[in-house]
């Protein structure tokens, strides 16, 4: 599935820090969205979300933490900024534990949210490029017979054309056409972009 368009999501029981951090983003033209209550927007929430996420941890009912969990249970992965009071520290430092980017304590300075949030959105485009190469990847070598299959892991093993061939019991000409296949759906022209893009297939994101 398609990704969604990258966007700033605040979830914030407090009106006017939303408000504030709505203006702030559409004072740069940040795509965003706001949310009252951690369940208003797991409600929404899907795995093709990305961006970042303001998240205060201190909230009536589900608590920031919680949402945390309950996004990596569902595969919600975006970079998360932690906003909190002072006395929240220890609770952002659990956050951060648990897989948040980093936090801010309130009041915070206007210039250096968005620094960060600008950071946290350019690791966003870095992951899900990444991921986008994954997924191509392993598509093309999903058009593999298993018998090219078994060539391939031959190959990447560090096996040349007359141990492969030893191995699968055939002609080492057979080898050869199977490698000429292989690298045609894989759409490469050296061994070194096949051994590349097996590497990165055999290593999906975790996102």
């Amino acid at each position: 599935m398609k990704p969604h368009e990258p966007t700033v999501y605040i979830v914030d029981d407090d009106d006017a820090v939303r408000e504030a951090l709505g203006a702030l983003l559409g004072s740069i033209s940040l795509s965003h969205q706001s949310f009252a209550t951690a369940e208003a927007f797991l409600a929404v929430a899907d795995h093709r979300m990305r961006g970042v996420l303001l998240l205060d941890v201190r909230m009536p009912g589900m608590s920031g933490l919680e949402l945390q969990r309950k996004m990596q249970e569902q595969g919600v992965a975006l970079q998360i900024i932690i906003i909190t009071g002072h006395g929240d520290v220890p609770m952002a430092v659990r956050a951060l534990k648990a897989g948040a980017s980093e936090f801010i304590e309130k009041p915070f300075n206007e210039q250096d949210l968005l620094e960060r949030i600008q950071a946290c959105l350019n690791d966003d485009n870095t992951l899900w490029n990444t991921k986008l190469e994954q997924d191509e990847a392993m598509q093309r070598f999903d058009t593999l017979t298993p018998r090219e299959r078994e060539v391939m892991e031959l190959i990447a093993a560090g096996n040349h054309t007359k141990k492969v061939a030893a191995q699968l019991d055939i002609h080492e000409r057979t080898v050869d056409v199977h490698r000429f296949n292989i690298m045609r759906k894989a759409g490469v022209r050296t061994l070194a972009e096949l051994l590349r893009l097996w590497a990165i297939a055999r290593h999906p994101s975790p996102l």
